[in-house]
């Protein structure tokens, strides 16, 4: 079972962890961007739609490798907009909520120039561990 660490005297993060523990399969998934993966386009340029695209992507990869948000240790997010990011954290933790529940692996954000695709406004890189059978 994958277990958040926090030492003790440490403020609990909120919507993320600082560490996760974990041991079985890891399942890497490359940066997933906000568009239809079917298709490889852009069904809106909208920030949280990006972002709530991007997370299914990467639910419909952990679920193909046998796994669940549960699973998820690491979540790196690259945005080109820390603004738009900032300015739209009630709509991203839904657009999360819906796609993980209330899973909070070991999360970081960088704000970057540009990303490959010149519409993507988001990518988010995920690592997933699911335990060893006891």
């Amino acid at each position: 079972m994958n277990r958040a660490l926090l030492p003790d005297g440490w403020d609990k993060p909120k919507g993320y962890a600082n560490a996760i523990l974990a041991r079985g399969s890891q399942i890497h998934v490359a940066g997933q961007i906000g568009w239809n993966p079917a298709t490889s386009t852009f069904e809106s340029d909208d920030f949280v739609a990006q972002v709530r695209q991007a997370l299914a992507n990467i639910a419909a990869l952990l679920k193909e490798g046998g796994a669940g948000p549960e699973h998820l240790v690491r979540l790196t997010w690259y945005v080109v907009d820390k603004r738009e990011y900032l300015g739209a954290l009630r709509e991203i933790g839904a657009a999360y909520r819906d796609a993980f529940g209330k899973n909070y692996p070991a999360m970081t954000l960088v704000e970057v120039k540009s990303l490959l695709e010149p519409r993507a406004k988001v990518e988010i890189e995920a690592t997933a561990v699911v335990p060893d059978a006891a």
